[in-house]
């Protein structure tokens, strides 16, 4: 592997519950951080891959904590401070439903205002890879901004573009953001997605298109990749026109939040490692189920627990609100 990926967006500071309850029945809670770019960077550094991330900080200590903790993994930390924001937080508790609820208080955030001008010279033009969400189109304009101009010099000095759409209906209506993930599927070399963001970002309903249609137009839209999560059901990919297929890895879930990311940091560590696409997808589907396996979204995971057949993974009970402070 020769190069390094590149990645940028908001990390907050994360607030998890203990075992199960909502928050007002909680009496104490774990500090953690979590951020999709960042928890990409990590899985990747993991894999052997060297990763920057870049993002936007309050001069505050949960500032400090997510570039120490996104540093203490050894992924190379970009961390612009901002003096007049402060750093984003969210709060993770399991629910007696079997739930996880997600809630985010990033309004105004530090992390929110990323721009362009955050990116530092010459390091998407050096980069083998750069990654990129949904979640920093639908933040603010100028972090929409920064990913348009990190596609422009990507583009300009020929280095593929990933892009994992990870809609959030509660930070940007479907109109809107059908039209942005399009334009920057149409940029990418590899397209992820879960199946209701593909159909999403194709214009079809809920009841539309199977799962190899879904994967086809989702690579057509692109440069001929693109994988879709399908959660409990495993993953399905197309690549330069083969259709391919792969059930998910059983495991005991504990925490589902972050196994999408540590699903394209498996894929995106195998391909840039020379990988075929099935290897890169099973790569892919061990590392997303792992994920599930304890209580954090980037924490590392004891492999054991890919071999643990007493429980199906499942992971489609994941519940994201937005709670603007």
């Amino acid at each position: 592997m020769t190069g390094r990926v590149v990645t940028f967006g908001e990390t907050m500071l994360l607030l998890t519950g203990p075992g199960i309850g909502a928050v007002p029945d909680l009496d104490h809670m774990r500090v953690d951080t979590g951020g999709a770019e960042s928890n990409v960077a990590i899985g990747l550094v993991r894999a052997g891959v060297p990763t920057t991330w870049i993002g936007r900080v309050g001069t505050d200590p949960a500032g400090d904590r997510v570039a120490r903790d996104v540093r203490s993994e050894g992924v190379d930390v970009v961390a612009v401070p901002d003096p007049d924001r402060s750093t984003g937080i969210m709060m993770k508790e399991r629910l007696t439903d079997g739930r996880t609820r997600v809630t985010y208080h990033r309004r105004g955030s530090a992390g929110s205002a990323l721009r362009a001008t955050d990116l530092p010279d010459s390091v998407v033009e050096r980069a083998a890879l750069v990654h990129v969400t949904g979640i920093t189109l639908a933040l603010s304009d100028d972090a929409r901004s920064a990913v348009e101009a990190a596609l422009d010099r990507a583009d300009a000095a020929g280095v593929p573009v990933s892009f994992d759409v990870n809609h959030r209906p509660k930070l940007i209506d479907a109109v809107t953001a059908r039209a942005r993930y399009r334009a920057v599927a149409e940029r990418s070399a590899i397209v992820f997605a879960g199946d209701d963001e593909a159909r999403l970002v194709l214009g079809l309903a809920d009841d539309e298109g199977d799962d190899e249609t879904l994967a086809h137009e989702l690579a057509a839209l692109g440069r001929g990749r693109a994988v879709v999560k399908l959660g409990s059901r495993g993953a399905v990919a197309s690549v330069d026109g083969v259709f391919l297929r792969r059930p998910a890895t059983p495991v005991r879930v504990v925490d589902p939040v972050g196994a999408g990311d540590a699903f394209v940091a498996g894929w995106l560590a195998a391909t840039l490692g020379g990988a075929t696409s099935t290897e890169a997808l099973d790569r892919a589907a061990d590392a997303g189920a792992l994920a599930c396996t304890i209580e954090s979204d980037w924490r590392r995971p004891d492999p054991a627990a890919l071999h643990d057949p007493t429980t199906p993974t499942d992971v489609d009970h994941a519940v994201h609100d937005r709670v603007d402070r």
